[in-house]
């Protein structure tokens, strides 16, 4: 079965056809870093405006790459939740708009769920159900318990910024350049991960033992550089990326790390934009108790493929979502308050 999958939560136009949602037939993202780059973040108004412009091109050239006529289409999926309302709302309603006239069964999916699908569109095994996931991304920071393609139980999540948002926000208060995950991530490779020693938070109220948070990181490399650099290193720009991106890391790590312990599970399946960070990678590669797992770089950030192949489990349990389905910026169970 042959799935159409549209994703446009963010920045990124895409469109890709998967097939028994496992074989990427192809898989086309269309970026708006430049149109973006001058405000060093994403503008929604400008990312609604060229989802409508670009959607329909791109998927044609995600349907010619397939090597695959309109008519091939078995099946749309699209991404519903959670992303960016005005830009949510061009895919999903192109997907419908699709899916209605070809007489096509329809999915909405949730933008996260499938991120945590991308490692399953290779041609190794999928890992065996349960394990633990970890979705990093510019919005979102979760430690969940996976049991099936859409039964998770979320253990921990952010309780203010996600990971993805601190790198941005660093980069652009330090002029580094956008985006900020992979600028901070390259200028890391010449810098001294020790020249500062940034603070942990510390989230003691309340059962908080797998949550994380970034606005004291944030504040600490901003407001309060010199309280934390190292006597005799250098204040340079690839000494701050590389000593803020460890800690970022090692955030994310210890309470992974402790739902690792606390549940037994010894499979980690990693997700998002922010998985893609080559010093989160090699922290993981030295935890040899654990099998860590992550997709393909090029399936890390947002992309169709990860929709459409979500969607074919979804219309192969014989689900369908009615055509009155709409977009929803956030999912309540990402995000929690403090305390």
């Amino acid at each position: 079965m042959k799935i159409l999958g549209i994703e446009s939560s963010c920045d990124e136009c895409a469109a890709a056809v998967v097939e028994d949602g496992r074989r990427v037939l192809s898989n086309v993202v269309a970026t708006q870093i430049p149109f973006h780059a001058a405000y060093n973040g994403v503008v929604p108004e400008i990312a609604s405006r060229m989802h409508t412009e670009w959607i329909s091109g791109v998927t044609r050239e995600a349907l010619s790459k397939a090597g695959l006529r309109v008519e091939d289409i078995e099946g749309v999926a699209a991404t519903a939740h959670p992303g960016l309302l005005g830009s949510l709302l061009v895919g999903l309603t192109f997907a419908k708009t699709f899916a209605w006239a070809r007489r096509l069964p329809f999915i909405a999916v949730d933008h996260m769920l499938a991120h945590l699908y991308a490692s399953r569109l290779t041609p190794d095994e999928p890992e065996p159900y349960p394990f633990l996931g970890l979705l990093v991304s510019g919005g979102h920071s979760i430690i969940c318990r996976v049991d099936g393609f859409d039964d998770i139980t979320v253990l921990g999540t952010t309780i203010d910024d996600a990971v993805g948002e601190a790198f941005d926000k660093v980069a652009k208060y330090y002029r580094l350049g956008y985006p900020g995950g992979i600028v901070i991530d390259r200028l890391a490779q010449s810098g001294d991960s020790d020249a500062f020693h940034f603070p942990l938070p510390n989230l003691h109220k309340g059962n908080r033992r797998y949550d994380v948070s970034y606005s004291g990181l944030k504040t600490a490399v901003i407001n309060q550089l010199e309280q934390f650099r190292t006597p005799g290193k250098e204040p340079v720009p690839a000494n701050i990326a590389a000593s803020f991106q460890k800690t970022a890391v090692e955030i994310l790590l210890r309470s992974l790390f402790r739902a690792a312990a606390d549940t037994g599970l010894t499979t980690v399946v990693a997700g998002g934009g922010v998985a893609a960070n080559s010093y989160l990678r090699a922290r993981l590669a030295e935890r040899k108790d654990l099998r860590c797992v992550f997709p393909p770089l090029e399936l890390c950030g947002d992309n169709g493929a990860m929709i459409a192949g979500l969607g074919w489990q979804y219309l192969a349990r014989g689900e369908r979502s009615p055509f009155s389905v709409t977009a929803s910026a956030r999912v309540r169970a990402f995000k929690r308050r403090y305390p």
